[in-house]
């Protein structure tokens, strides 16, 4: 019998979408300019019959690639609860963009039906476990991570450049 625990097979072996950091899968959409292509995680994800969905949320944000090193002042969670900004190394505030693309990137994996996140860790968008704030790397996530996990979605850190 079909119920949520055990569904018809054609959805058990239905391909899941996942939404991933476009550069890790080889999108030239770092600040830098440059990508963080992972082979190893296109293989787990292929051995798991996981589908990519990249998104970058900075570019999504409207910020352009390259663009300048950026950093919170704060938490995640206080940039996402407006106590906290995100700007850049000359100083200019960039949190408005940045609080967009994490909008955006969970409206994108709710249009999928993604419930994992696969991001470029220590990010200040997508890190997971470590990100940098005030031009540090500390411990917490980036501000796509908090939107995506507040909402429900596991995210999971992925450092790049794996072959």
């Amino acid at each position: 019998m079909d119920t949520p625990e055990n569904p018809p097979s054609d959805a058990r072996d239905a391909p899941r979408s996942v939404l991933v950091s476009a550069c890790l899968l080889g999108r030239t959409c770092r600040y830098d300019g440059r990508h963080n292509a992972d082979a190893v995680l296109r293989a787990e994800l292929a051995a798991r019959g996981e589908v990519a969905v990249p998104f970058c949320p900075e570019e999504a944000g409207g910020l352009a690639t390259p663009r300048p090193p950026a950093w919170l002042t704060g938490s995640a969670a206080s940039v996402v609860e407006g106590e906290a900004r995100v700007v850049t190394d000359a100083g200019a505030d960039v949190t408005d963009a940045f609080l967009a693309g994490a909008r955006g990137a969970l409206e994108r994996a709710r249009e999928v039906g993604a419930t994992r996140a696969y991001l470029k860790e220590r990010s200040p968008s997508c890190g997971c476990r470590a990100t940098h704030v005030d031009g540090g790397l500390v411990d917490g996530p980036g501000v796509t991570a908090e939107v995506l996990r507040r909402a429900g979605i596991a995210v999971e850190g992925v450092e790049g450049r794996r072959e």
